[in-house]
């Protein structure tokens, strides 16, 4: 099948749940994982759902970045998480220790040990960075210090089932009890079951585009993908993949919702094809910048601006930034459910 662009991103948009047409809907994403960064959760299931969820389990998964999950979840995701082999270790690490795969063994193994209580970030390096071999451990500037990786204790703590609870303070919390604790490299059946939930979010997607989202190269994710239940099609000339089950709905995608205010980190955006989602350099840069990402304004396949926040006591204000024009009743309607979400009441917004 030979899809154009506007229908892969009808498709994807749909298969994310932002039609907003009840759980079932956005259930693929839900399961996948949204990443936690300030209120991206909140904001992120606000586009999806009529109804807020509840506060799932928080864990440093994908790419080491704290994602909310379904809660009972976390042991599979431990499984689906484990690097196949030494090489895809060190890619998802930017080899930044020798031996990764042992690397990340010994510093789970040592996470376990030390996290008997919840235990703020810094107080978990410094008690883990005592415990491990110099190798593990990098000259840190900032700290004035000699600590472990940062990259390699978030990949080391899921294994060791330790989760984040990310209230004024992030904390580190001990596993739950009846946590098996996991080593070694990873089976392709596990990582296979990873490829197929990432491919019902982010589909279609190419191997390459998935490996990135991974933190891994194509080459040592193709096992996997070759593994899992995966149908082929092409995107303006490149191979993709999709669910089988899918097929029928790609070739006729459901209508995209009329306007979302995407937070930054939402699964929309966390796709490695940002190109195929905004064609256009300039605003891909506006999008993507180095430091502090936007939000982002979608309306129908289309990105046509950005926002920022800005709170003030119990009122919260938006500024947008619009590449196209925006009708101001779907704005106003939506940047009322931003402020919802967070507690807050909107004070106004405004476009530029």
């Amino acid at each position: 099948m030979d899809v154009t662009r506007s229908a892969a991103l009808a498709f994807r948009i749909a298969s994310q749940g932002l039609r907003r047409e009840g759980p079932d809907e956005a259930a693929a994403v839900l399961d996948l994982g949204v990443q936690h960064h300030g209120h991206s959760v909140a904001l992120a299931t606000a586009a999806r759902l009529p109804d807020p969820v509840g506060p799932g389990e928080l864990a440093w998964t994908h790419r080491g970045a704290p994602h909310r999950h379904t809660p009972g979840s976390l042991q599979e995701w431990a499984a689906r998480l484990r690097p196949l082999d030494e090489a895809d270790a060190a890619a998802r690490l930017n080899k930044a220790v020798p031996e990764a795969l042992v690397a990340i063994d010994r510093t789970a193994a040592a996470l376990a040990e030390v996290v008997t209580g919840p235990m703020t970030k810094g107080e978990v390096s410094t008690a883990v960075s005592r415990v491990l071999p110099r190798e593990m451990q990098r000259d840190c500037a900032g700290c004035h210090a000699v600590h472990v990786h940062e990259q390699l204790m978030r990949l080391a703590a899921l294994p060791a089932g330790i989760t984040v609870d990310a209230g004024r303070t992030m904390l580190l919390t001990p596993p739950p009890a009846g946590w098996r604790h996991s080593e070694g490299p990873g089976t392709v059946e596990a990582v296979a079951r990873l490829v197929t939930a990432a491919v019902a979010v982010l589909g279609p997607v190419s191997t390459a585009d998935l490996g990135g989202w991974v933190g891994t190269s194509a080459t040592t994710l193709r096992p996997a993908v070759e593994a899992a239940d995966l149908a082929a099609v092409t995107v303006e000339g490149r191979r993709a993949w999709v669910t089988p089950d899918a097929l029928d709905r790609l070739a006729d995608p459901p209508a995209p919702p009329g306007l979302r205010l995407l937070p930054p980190f939402d699964p929309l955006l966390s796709g490695r094809d940002r190109k195929l989602l905004v064609p256009d350099d300039a605003r891909r840069r506006l999008l993507w910048p180095a430091l502090g990402q936007p939000g982002a304004v979608l309306v129908g396949t289309e990105i046509v601006g950005t926002w920022r926040p800005s709170a003030s006591g119990t009122k919260l204000s938006l500024a947008v930034t619009a590449f196209d024009e925006l009708r101001p009743d779907l704005l106003d309607d939506e940047a009322e459910r931003v402020a919802a979400a967070r507690g807050l009441r909107l004070a106004g917004v405004t476009v530029a």
